[in-house]
């Protein structure tokens, strides 16, 4: 049963027609702490290189669930006024394996009281079936290939990312080409077109006192078919630990822990599921590992008066 549900699911997605659209892009519950993926404009806002990883395993308790990676790095590159992003995706489910890599930009100024990133990005989008894997009802079904099928499309997206000491926000749009990856099985040949995705992401830190803060957040996520929205709130105390939960509207409520120490910091989350499939499914679970290496700010020059020579 659970193999021909994981199946059901895959064709569902990809191999239905001969021209499907894309599922969503991998969510996460600690979006938070995945702002480059989402958001070009973010790589270098830091000011610093940064590297951080995030690991999901959805939906515990399915055969053949969700089980996805992703790896951010970026970097403040002074003589580039602005920064560099790599973000590298791998996403399992079921007998479909899919990912991306790409590059990113962020032209970055001063503005008001924070800083303005104008970015954008380029890279690649890959996904492989394995119809071996596949369980189907219908024995000998023309739509299933018997081996590895995989294509592989060229990725662009834009991002616009504002933020001060106790502000972010930031709009993009990803997939904007809408990548076709074309999919050869003997014979046939199968595409896959993938959605263009669009981005809006909040938040803010608010100082209760010199020992506790608060830091409310909002992302959102949508394709046009269906959209995701989270809200987040996380407690901090003494900037070094945290715990919080968050809701995403018609899917899950999840709760998250966190604890940052210099340069390096790890976070966990679990989610409750609240549709239908909370029946059949244990939760969802999340794991978070970051390092962040601060530039040192360069030593304004400074003048000097002396009294002799006024």
């Amino acid at each position: 049963m659970k193999k021909t549900f994981t199946a059901i699911a895959v064709l569902a997605l990809m191999f239905v027609a001969e021209v499907s659209n894309a599922q969503q892009d991998p969510q996460f519950t600690m979006n938070m702490f995945n702002r480059l993926y989402a958001n070009p404009g973010y790589a270098g806002s830091n000011n610093g290189i940064c590297a951080n990883a995030l690991h999901r395993q959805q939906w515990v308790g399915f055969d053949g669930r969700p089980i996805t990676t992703v790896v951010n790095v970026d970097a403040t590159v002074k003589a580039l006024h602005g920064g560099l992003g790599l973000s590298i995706l791998s996403d399992k489910l079921g007998a479909q394996y899919s990912g991306g890599v790409k590059l990113s930009y962020a032209f970055r100024w001063a503005l008001g009281p924070g800083t303005l990133g104008i970015g954008v990005e380029g890279g690649i989008l890959f996904n492989t079936l394995d119809g071996s894997q596949l369980d189907p009802i219908q024995e000998n079904d023309p739509n299933i290939v018997n081996g590895k099928s995989s294509g592989v499309a060229p990725d662009l997206g834009f991002g616009v990312y504002y933020h001060t000491d106790k502000l972010y926000a930031g709009i993009s749009a990803n997939h904007l080409i809408g990548p076709t990856l074309k999919f050869e099985e003997g014979s046939t040949l199968s595409e896959y077109t993938v959605a263009r995705h669009y981005y809006a992401m909040a938040g803010y830190t608010w100082d209760i006192n010199p020992t506790w803060a608060l830091n409310p957040s909002v992302f959102l996520k949508t394709d046009g078919a269906s959209t995701q929205f989270d809200i987040n709130l996380r407690a901090l105390w003494k900037n070094m630990v945290w715990a919080g939960v968050s809701y995403r509207i018609d899917d899950a409520v999840a709760v998250m822990a966190g604890f940052q120490y210099k340069e390096f910091r790890l976070g966990y989350s679990y989610d409750i599921t609240t549709s239908g499939l909370n029946n059949y499914s244990s939760g969802s679970h999340e794991i978070m590992l970051g390092y962040c290496y601060k530039l040192k700010s360069p030593v304004a020059n400074q003048r000097y008066r002396n009294v002799r020579f006024l």
